[in-house]
């Protein structure tokens, strides 16, 4: 379950720093007010890409900690920079790679309980990673990064995939 869980978010939450920091550089270079990326949405009922990085965050941190059978940190949703959404994804790093492989001794059956649409939700540590924590995070990764593709930045699977990472 640690394998399955906290290596790939690691990655993809890397991958999303340096999309991050490509999105801030093309604002310097292009002299655009970061804040037209920063509140950019693909939709006016979808959340802005600020919205979209704290959720991934959220969905990282809540599935270490869900599976791991610890309490889940509470961040305060108060990014408005790149710099800031920077930070959070750093502290983020920082919680799930504290995590101990040990920690997940038996998550895949353990109960974990979420709430979904006001309810509390029961599944097994495994339908919560195969049918919860995985596709919610991986929606807001491809949405932030989506929002950015859309909004002129010059990014491609690589980026979003992290094959430039070292």
């Amino acid at each position: 379950m640690y394998d399955s869980s906290i290596a790939p978010m690691s990655h993809s939450l890397k991958a999303l720093a340096a999309i991050l920091k490509k999105a801030e550089a093309y604002c310097e270079a292009r002299k655009i007010d970061p804040n037209a990326l920063l509140t950019a949405r693909l939709f006016p009922n979808m959340f802005p890409l600020t919205r979209q990085v704290q959720l991934v965050t959220d969905h990282a941190k809540g599935c270490g900690a869900r599976l791991a059978g610890i309490a889940n940190p509470s961040f305060p949703d108060e990014e408005k920079t790149f710099a800031e959404l920077q930070s959070r994804i750093a502290k983020t790093l920082d919680f799930i790679g504290g995590l101990k492989k040990e920690q997940f001794d038996g998550a895949a059956t353990r109960t974990v309980t979420i709430k979904i649409a006001g309810k509390d939700v029961e599944l097994t540590g495994a339908a919560y990673l195969s049918s919860s924590a995985l596709p919610n995070f991986y929606f807001h990764v491809t949405t932030a990064y989506n929002i950015l593709r859309h909004n002129g930045l010059e990014i491609g699977k690589g980026d979003f995939l992290g094959r430039n990472l070292s």
